[in-house]
């Protein structure tokens, strides 16, 4: 399953960049999230992985984020690996013409199980309106410093 989400980011980009690639600030966008862990590599840099552990409710999920991409202040893509399902994500950000930040974000969702295949199918709207969720949140701490830390 693929599909595109685009937000508009009121700050400048490198205001953004600054704010999102910063892995301390994960905890203030990222709804969820326990901890982030380098495993491997330069920690940001291509190649470097981490292991991202969440919580929603009683539900844990653990992704390790693998960056294959790193050419900021425009680009960004990293793949994330489950159990269940690999995730293919492509950021770019651009400086839009009043002087904030259009963040254009591709996803690719390939499921590893059949029970991941039959959600991707019956409930793609699910994921497209997460991945907006995460964004919004973004958006919220980089413009107005509103975390979900304590969400």
């Amino acid at each position: 399953m693929k599909y595109t989400t685009e937000i508009k980011v009121n700050v400048p980009l490198d205001e953004f960049i600054k704010k999102m690639d910063n892995v301390e600030n994960m905890k203030h966008w990222q709804r969820g999230l326990v901890s982030a862990e380098h495993i491997s590599g330069t920690p940001g840099e291509l190649g470097a992985k981490m292991k991202l552990n969440y919580k929603f409710g009683r539900r844990k999920m653990e992704l390790i984020e693998t960056i294959t991409k790193r050419k900021f202040p425009y680009e960004f893509h990293a793949n994330y690996t489950t159990k269940s399902v690999h995730n293919v994500q492509r950021n770019y950000f651009e400086k839009t013409n009043d002087g904030f930040t259009k963040w254009t974000s591709k996803t690719e969702f390939l499921p590893l199980n059949l029970v991941m295949r039959f959600m991707l199918f019956l409930m793609p709207g699910l994921f497209k309106k997460q991945s907006l969720k995460y964004m919004q949140d973004f958006k919220n701490f980089a413009e107005e410093g509103i975390s979900v830390a304590d969400a």
